[in-house]
């Protein structure tokens, strides 16, 4: 008698959607209150799982920008002139708020974006809370960071975020430019606006002085009013690479200094020695970790021919085991597509690696029936003339590439018009010195893949734009050096 075998069903483990309060409406948050968009103009803000509306958001215009530019000028007089001790105050107060809202945040972030809530709530929020402890510890030791005794702030921030990480990418610009004296003007992405009017909130929370944090929800065209207003000193931009090149053009002549993180296609070079199922987490981290809407996401994998068969074996058992669904449910792995739009280029893009010849793959996996969704999705037998190869896909899709010498490996992980991270596989520590120094990538990971840490810059070269985020690094972008 042969026994059936049996798996265990996980039971769900939702997370409390109860534990945050979605009003039904937002303003503009500008000059420390919330305000109505000067004509009307409203949008409506869903939930990429089901499609759910969350809530309606003011859309700011160009009347909208100047006044929140103006509220920014007026505090930016008071707050630069602040000793950074003082400054550091209100980010260390920030920055524990942040820790203590951490669970509503987490929730709201889900609902917004559709990522997991394990990512929010273990990668996100942690590393929000971590940017403003770490930039509250250098507002009063400029004068130590390198860039002369006494650098000062260049004045009003214009800062322009993607939907991918909402809340950290805010942090990333908000951290800074407010430890080093600047005011800020930040518009989110029109798809995840909630975590930063929930910031702004904080903001109030905290005391932080009226206009030095100016929340301005709204479309490409709110980005382009800001990126283009006459008294806004520093642009600085995260997002697609057609964008940041329009923003190139659009301050070129100007006085504005700008910092651009665009697009990526980085490579995750897995040498025959690499330990393999060390190098399948790293791979699933670095491609299908917040459903591949990473622009540092190491989109192509790069094997040594002779590892190749039992790698992929690895990998595709692997993503067989992940599970997709309700992003609120602790145990979920894969989330939803953060919008309608974005689908529908991660269809078209896997669609024309298909034409091409390349050869796909995804495990047997239920989509729910609403929302957006889109399967863990392998590509083989992949030439760097294919489409996949070369365009970002910012999806759960994967390139997979093989080499035989370590010098072919870094030959085609540089052909790349982008250049923002990769990743390399192996016991040797003098190849990974030796690899990492020929690779044209901002950051360069080794036995691992998509850790971030406030300490650190990040960044990319070519198409990937420039300018340094994180670290002592960081702060040269706020400071007139």
């Amino acid at each position: 008698m042969t026994m059936a075998k049996q798996t265990f069903e996980y039971a769900p483990a939702p997370e409390l959607r109860s534990i945050v309060d979605i009003a039904p409406s937002y303003g503009l948050f500008i000059d420390g209150e919330f305000t109505d968009a000067a004509d009307g103009r409203v949008f409506k803000t869903v939930s990429p799982s089901t499609e759910e509306v969350l809530s309606e958001v003011a859309q700011a215009g160009v009347e909208d920008v100047d006044r929140a530019v103006k509220a920014a000028r007026k505090a930016f007089e008071k707050w630069s002139a602040l000793p950074g001790a003082e400054r550091a105050k209100y980010l260390f107060r920030i920055a524990r708020i942040i820790q203590e809202r951490s669970r509503e945040l987490a929730v709201l972030e889900t609902l917004d974006n559709g990522k997991p809530i394990k990512e929010t709530r273990d990668a996100d929020l942690p590393l929000v809370a971590a940017h403003f402890f770490y930039y509250a510890g250098w507002a009063d030791k400029l004068g130590h960071a390198g860039y002369g005794p006494d650098p000062r702030p260049l004045g009003v921030a214009g800062q322009v975020i993607p939907w991918n990480f909402p809340l950290l990418m805010l942090a990333w610009k908000i951290a800074p430019a407010l430890a080093t004296g600047n005011t800020v003007v930040l518009k989110p992405a029109e798809t995840t606006p909630l975590s930063a009017l929930f910031f702004a909130d904080i903001c109030r929370q905290a005391g932080l002085p009226k206009g030095v944090v100016n929340i301005l929800p709204g479309y490409g065209d709110t980005g382009a009013a800001l990126v283009e207003h006459p008294d806004v000193n520093k642009v600085a931009f995260t997002g697609s690479t057609a964008v940041g090149k329009a923003i190139a053009r659009q301050i070129a002549g100007t006085d504005k200094k700008v910092t651009l993180e665009l697009g990526g296609k980085g490579a995750n070079i897995v040498f025959d020695d690499a330990p393999i199922d060390q190098a399948v987490e790293g791979i699933v981290t670095g491609i299908f970790f917040n459903q591949g809407q990473v622009c540092c996401a190491g989109s192509r994998l790069l094997v040594q021919e002779s590892v190749q068969d039992e790698l992929l074996d690895s990998l595709k058992r692997r993503l067989s085991t992940l599970r997709l669904g309700d992003p609120l449910d602790k145990n979920t792995d894969i989330g939803a597509i953060n919008s309608a739009e974005q689908l529908a280029r991660i269809k078209a893009l896997t669609e024309t690696g298909e034409a091409e010849g390349a050869e796909r793959w995804s495990p047997a996996c239920e989509l729910p029936s609403s929302g957006y969704w889109f399967a863990p999705t392998l590509f083989t037998n992949v030439t760097q003339a294919h489409r996949i190869a070369r365009d970002e896909i910012f999806g759960p899709v994967l390139s997979v590439l093989s080499f035989r010498t370590p010098d072919e490996a870094v030959a085609k992980a540089n052909n790349s018009q982008y250049g923002l991270s990769a990743g390399i596989w192996t016991e040797k520590g003098s190849r990974i010195l030796a690899v990492a120094g020929k690779l044209r990538a901002g950051v360069v990971w080794a036995n691992t893949f998509n850790k971030f840490d406030p300490t650190s810059p990040f960044g990319g070269y070519k198409e990937s734009g420039f300018g340094r985020e994180g670290g002592r690094h960081g702060l040269e972008a706020y400071l007139d050096v």
